[in-house]
């Protein structure tokens, strides 16, 4: 009887290395695509500004540069806040919520956040509701 050669290992390309500090990559709760959902909050009056999504360089280059930095889903490429539209964010802290699957990004905000023009992605969108007692 003759032996089978054994198949060769299937290999797998490599992931590239996060440039983020190895415990805060690992704690990172990413979706399918590799993002996480990053809140942009003004940090002096606690207004929502926005939501954007960022990859790992995306949040490496908010941590570093001082400036935030998206990952563009429909474009699929990053782009800095402000850079076309001088609107930019100038970032004052960023925390990882208790999952890891979402940033709060607290930013001075200069101009508008939304690209629509107004001064956040949720003036004058308000849904109705019932509000709750409490």
């Amino acid at each position: 009887m003759s032996e089978q050669p054994a198949p060769a290992p299937v290999s797998t390309p490599p992931t590239p290395a996060s440039p983020l500090p190895s415990g805060l990559a690992d704690a990172l709760k990413r979706d399918g695509a590799g993002l996480v959902a990053a809140i942009v909050q003004q940090f002096d009056t606690g207004d929502v500004l926005m939501l954007g999504w960022m990859d790992d360089e995306a949040l490496h280059r908010t941590m570093t540069t001082g400036r935030v930095t998206f990952y563009s889903r429909s474009r699929q490429e990053y782009w800095r806040k402000g850079d076309t539209s001088g609107h930019a964010q100038w970032v004052k802290s960023l925390a990882m919520d208790c999952d890891g699957d979402a940033l709060l990004v607290r930013v001075d905000q200069v101009g508008a956040a939304c690209h629509t023009g107004t001064r956040t992605c949720f003036d004058g969108r308000g849904l109705d509701v019932v509000v709750g007692a409490g």
